[in-house]
């Protein structure tokens, strides 16, 4: 310890003065906010000096600079950065390092403690010729303020780091005078700057740690997103729903919610769990993700289908010119059945192509007649095993076609349609009755969330955020107990989890890029969620929350298309919670 005329002050602390700052120290390392963990320290230091004001600086050293992070004064009436209303100081920062020259900027008495790595005790900073204090001159002439007495600390970790820098200005004795920082007073500071700037390390480190975490993790939900161009930003957009209803829950003052709270760090898992519930589909095939109609794999297989129908149509003109010029039959008998060809071949693609859609239920007639037309037969002229990858030339070695065929199926379910835990048979994929998915499919992309719930079991999660998992493995649980991957009612699911179920839900009805399914007005959504919540699908209060608070208006007006928003009238969506009670 220096003063500023370089001479060595070593004092010892006495037994209380060890027993007063063993005491702050634990308060400082128990401290868990960064905010009021620096003003902590600051108000500590003040009140060992008593001292009319300060200043804590925190060291960026990719920038080299001293950044303003808190600054009191109480003769002024001064409180910026900490805990304080005003958060930002209006203060530059400053620079270790000239940034044109380059050379270390001992004039600034902050910069050099930063520096030097010592502690600087100026007992009158316009008597001082040490250090550069025409900046505080010119701002006691502006306040009417007299700065005196300064005392400089830097917070140096165990590993000699420095981390930060405290300046305490204009001690005050007893009488209220303004004197100079004594050597009691400098060396409690400089104890409770040990303290102080492990503290601060330990909370930079964590903050680091945090950062590192949050961005890893949002580096995997955004590349799930990026795995497809039609549910891209689902992992991006859940989370803003998901706060938005939170807040909400958290705010409201009566009902259900009332006694509703989130603590910091229930907050910080549930914005995890809400940008990893979907971190199960990296296992998830894109085109089982992405599978628009019921004959897409890759590419919608309809093309193929089309073209052997237009080799039919082909085909009937050519038998229908053929016989023309035989001469052994009508002119119009042969034209009435070649129409009656090409309307039963116009009418059956029509109904395979609507079908391939997948938007209408197919009754078991349907299906039947998906089955009939797959009987018809083409002829093949060209060698079906040429092209072929090696992998395919496998799957139908021990089913090879003949390099003709006069009598080809129309429509196909082949053995080599089978791999991969995957029927991809024209026939079977087309007698779909609900939806695109084959049963195998759908399982696959159900079993994302066991997945989900398994990676993230994998990840060592703190304990303070364990809720993490609970909070991402739940949300395609209903109410009523039909979900999975764990049937939980209710009763059984933390609020948070019930909260993404129904994030999920709203952003994948009010999406306009999924292929499968057809763009949907507020109007449209609102109802059908209201229905799920009647059916135990979704969380009847919260979606009650959800329209009340005006969260799916808020959300619409800044994610969905300008199109989709249309005229709510939430009162007859409303439902009873009564329809699902605990047991």
């Amino acid at each position: 310890m220096v003063n500023e005329h370089g001479t060595d002050e070593t004092v010892s602390l006495s037994a209380e003065e060890l027993d007063r700052l063993f005491n702050i120290g634990i308060a400082l390392s128990a401290e868990q906010d960064m905010d009021v963990l620096l003003e902590n320290i600051l108000t500590a230091a003040k009140e060992f000096c008593n001292a009319e004001g300060g200043t804590l600086y925190l060291m960026d050293p990719a920038q080299n600079q001293l950044v303003f992070s808190i600054l009191h004064n109480d003769k002024l009436g001064i409180k910026m950065g900490g805990t304080s209303e005003k958060k930002e100081i209006p203060f530059p920062p400053l620079y270790l390092y000239d940034p044109e020259t380059n050379e270390p900027n001992y004039s600034n008495i902050s910069t050099y403690a930063a520096l030097a790595e010592e502690i600087v005790n100026v007992p009158d900073a316009y008597d001082s010729t040490r250090f550069d204090f025409s900046g505080t001159h010119k701002f006691d002439k502006k306040s009417g303020y007299r700065s005196k007495s300064f005392l400089t600390v830097p917070l140096k970790t165990r590993t000699g780091q420095v981390v930060a820098v405290l300046q305490l200005i204009n001690a005050c004795a007893p009488s209220g005078e303004t004197i100079s920082f004594s050597k009691s007073m400098q060396r409690l500071v400089e104890a409770l700057a040990s303290h102080a700037a492990v503290a601060i390390d330990n909370q930079l480190l964590l903050t680091s740690q945090k950062n590192v975490l949050e961005a890893f993790l949002e580096v995997i939900a955004r590349a799930i997103d990026d795995k497809s161009p039609y549910t891209g930003a689902h992992c991006q957009r859940v989370p803003v729903i998901a706060r938005m209803m939170a807040l909400a829950a958290v705010m409201t003052q009566d009902g259900v919610f009332k006694d509703f709270e989130l603590s910091d760090d229930e907050w910080y898992a549930f914005h995890l769990a809400s940008w990893l519930h979907d971190c199960g589909k990296v296992t998830t095939p894109e085109y089982v993700l992405d599978k628009a109609t019921k004959l897409e794999t890759v590419n919608n297989r309809i093309h193929e289908i089309r073209a052997r129908f237009e080799i039919l149509r082909r085909d009937a003109h050519i038998d229908y010119l053929k016989k023309r010029l035989a001469g052994t039959e009508p002119r119009e008998a042969l034209l009435a059945e070649f129409n009656a060809r090409v309307k039963k071949l116009e009418d059956d693609f029509a109904f395979l192509a609507k079908s391939n859609i997948g938007y209408d239920v197919l009754s078991d007639e349907e299906v039947k007649r998906v089955h009939e037309i797959a009987k018809q037969t083409y002829y093949r002229y060209f060698d079906k095993t040429l092209g072929l990858s090696w992998d395919e030339t496998e799957r139908i070695k021990d089913n090879m076609p003949p390099k003709t065929n006069p009598h080809e199926p129309l429509l196909e379910d082949r053995p080599d349609h089978i791999f991969g835990g995957y029927n991809r048979g024209e026939i079977h994929n087309l007698s779909i009755a609900r939806g695109t998915l084959t049963p195998e499919e759908a399982k696959k992309i159900n079993s994302h969330i066991d997945m989900t719930i398994e990676m993230l079991k994998a990840i060592p999660f703190p304990a303070h955020i364990k809720n993490v998992v609970e909070y991402a493995g739940g949300h395609h649980e209903h109410m009523d107990g039909t979900g999975f991957p764990n049937r939980l009612k209710r009763f059984q699911m933390s609020v948070p989890a019930r909260i993404l179920g129904l994030a999920d839900v709203f952003e994948a009805l009010s999406s306009s890029d999924r292929p499968y399914k057809k763009i949907k007005k507020l109007s449209e959504i609102v109802a059908i969620m209201s229905g799920m919540a009647k059916g135990g699908h979704i969380d009847p209060d919260l979606f009650n929350l959800f329209l009340t608070s005006g969260v799916y208006q808020e959300y619409a007006e800044q994610y969905m298309k300008e199109s989709q928003i249309d005229q709510v009238d939430i009162q007859q969506y409303l439902v009873e919670a009564e329809t699902l009670k605990e047991e």
